[in-house]
């Protein structure tokens, strides 16, 4: 019984927590991905891009609030530089809009030509952040780090396994439940919201019922840039910052979209957290779980690891194309791409 409860623990600690943060900042990307492209109607390929200058932003006011001395611990201060960094996020998605898409919105060109140029954003965006802060690894994180070690939850069980629960973790998923309950009562309770719906739905008849599609824009980018924001944020807190990895983020998210149901926010949700486990569990060794709950003549030498960490995005690619290849509108049936 010991060994059933000390495996269970082991997992926690290692799959479960970890798989619960890394799926709730996916499923915040993937809402950002998946708007754009149910509104707007197209991959916007820069969404990672976007979520490095949002949390750059984010660490550059949370230095200043640093260096003045300004602190909410055990809180990290990013918290209260958030804001500024959204605000900062908002203005760079309106220009981006009006300096390059506006163009080709009302030249009525085809969804791969925004995909190309959503592709030229990206570069720029990406070497803006790494001509701003740089390319190596950023830390801003502070205040208390765990919510609870695993020494402590040892000391206080008596079991040989602890549960480590980081605080950007927890931050992590209330935010996600906080953000997801808050665009859902947008999205059906607002006249805002209920206007980007009918845009989405069928744009023709959205016109002709007096909608301002120019409004709509607006405010999908709006909900874009928050989005890209908080969820680069989390990412940054939990792991660290560093411009090159949101650039291969962009996969996963996109993953997460597609696997959901792309253009469905509730899909977007899902395939987040489906592809943060698949991730988590493929690439988990898998040797001290085995020794718990196997007889001892039995226990593994290796890690009994299938990958190397070092190829988790290979998880996320192979779920992908196997998603385009037998259901192309994803698990709720969104948007085929």
């Amino acid at each position: 019984m010991d060994g059933a409860l000390n495996s269970f623990l082991l997992l926690s600690n290692f799959v479960l927590v970890p798989g619960m943060a890394y799926g709730s900042q996916l499923a915040i990307g993937a809402l950002g991905v998946t708007l754009v492209y149910g509104i707007l109607r197209f991959s916007n390929f820069a969404h990672g891009d976007t979520m490095a200058f949002g949390t750059m932003a984010v660490i550059l006011v949370t230095w200043l609030l640093q260096a003045w001395g300004v602190s909410i611990s055990p809180l990290p201060t990013a918290l209260l530089a958030l804001p500024f960094g959204i605000l900062a996020t908002i203005v760079l998605l309106l220009l981006t809009d009006r300096w390059v898409y506006r163009f080709f919105r009302r030249e009525k060109a085809a969804p791969v030509v925004f995909l190309i140029a959503s592709v030229g954003v990206m570069f720029v965006m990406n070497g803006v952040v790494r001509f701003i802060i740089g390319p190596n690894d950023q830390r801003f994180a502070d205040g208390e780090r765990f919510i609870i070690k695993a020494r402590e939850f040892k000391r206080l069980t008596g079991m040989n396994e602890g549960v480590a629960f980081k605080t950007s973790q927890g931050l992590t998923i209330v935010t996600a439940v906080i953000v997801v309950a808050a665009l859902f009562w947008f999205l059906n309770r607002t006249r805002a919201g209920k206007s980007m719906r009918a845009y989405s739905d069928n744009e023709d008849l959205a016109l002709l019922s007096g909608i301002n599609p120019e409004r709509v824009v607006m405010i999908t980018w709006i909900l874009a840039a928050a989005l890209a924001t908080i969820a680069g944020t989390l990412y940054g807190l939990d792991k660290s910052f560093k411009p090159f990895t949101y650039f291969q983020l962009l996969l996963p998210i996109f993953a997460s979209a597609i696997v959901g149901g792309l253009g469905n926010p509730l899909g977007a949700i899902a395939g987040g957290f489906i592809i943060a486990f698949s991730e988590v569990t493929v690439t988990y060794a898998y040797k001290k779980f085995l020794a718990y709950n196997l007889p001892p003549d039995w226990a593994p030498d290796s890690l009994m690891q299938l990958l190397s960490t070092d190829y988790k995005f290979a998880v996320s690619f192979v779920i992908l194309v196997l998603v385009l290849l037998i259901r192309p509108t994803g698990i709720f049936r969104g948007k085929a791409i």
